[in-house]
């Protein structure tokens, strides 16, 4: 991969999987690769410890996520990846330090960014003339507990008003560091967003000013959206009574 100042190179084996076309005028299908294939789910929500009520319980599939995409990304992608890189290299920063892959998967854009340097990335998004993404749309969640190292994950859209453009950041964490800076220096409105996912996934968003829960009470143990969550059989302790798990809550004879 090439260093500090030089174009992003993203070629190379775990290419985005095939049949992915960027949108646009002028738009090319990057080469493809194999999908990165990071667990399996049995059933059709992966339910562990109460019964699979949705009929789908003896169903095996494989979890996938796209995998790297090679150039030409096609559509306005080639020209966002070279003006991030211009723009880190001013900076001082190199590309392949601070990106570790991109994705074009069914006409979009995510950029996978080391979490030491998100800040960076995302400022140079905001500030760049030729980038300008100036508008964050908040920050999801996901957690994939089979990919060990990489449970946890950040999805950040991000939209350019004054270019009409759309990417998407992904950082990640593993579940026991689970640390991300936070983005409210770059963008104050991630304030809300960041606590939620806090709540739900337990992501610590570091600088935050007040990483607080948003839905849950104060003394909620756990985060109801991580995959090792239990679908039922949870007490709610202010409540007085217990919600049972899903396949006891009705007869479906």
């Amino acid at each position: 991969m090439t260093g500090a100042g030089s174009g992003p190179n993203v070629t190379g084996a775990g290419s985005a999987a095939s049949g992915l076309n960027a949108t646009g005028a002028g738009s090319v299908e990057p080469r493809a690769g194999a999908a990165e294939r990071i667990g399996t789910r049995h059933g059709l929500f992966g339910a562990k410890g109460s019964g699979d009520t949705s009929g789908y319980g003896r169903m095996v599939a494989p979890i996938s996520l796209p995998g790297n995409s090679s150039r030409p990304y096609g559509s306005y992608f080639d020209d966002v990846a070279d003006q991030l890189a211009a723009g880190l290299s001013r900076r001082e920063i190199g590309y392949d330090e601070a990106v570790e892959n991109v994705v074009i998967y069914r006409g979009e854009m995510t950029i996978h960014v080391r979490r030491t340097h998100l800040l960076a990335v995302a400022s140079t998004l905001r500030d760049e003339p030729a980038l300008r993404f100036e508008l964050c749309l908040g920050v999801n969640g996901a957690h994939y507990p089979d990919e060990t190292g990489r449970e946890l994950h950040a999805v950040i859209p991000l939209r350019s008003i004054t270019h009409n453009r759309f990417v998407r950041l992904e950082v990640t964490a593993p579940d026991a560091d689970p640390r991300i800076p936070s983005l409210c220096r770059v963008y104050p409105t991630n304030d809300w967003h960041e606590r939620e996912t806090f709540d739900f996934f337990g992501i610590v968003f570091e600088g935050h000013r007040s990483l607080t829960r948003i839905e849950m009470p104060d003394d909620w143990d756990g985060h109801p959206q991580r995959k090792d969550y239990p679908l039922g059989g949870i007490p709610v302790e202010y409540k007085g009574t217990t919600i049972a798990p899903p396949d006891r809550r009705r007869s479906y004879n």
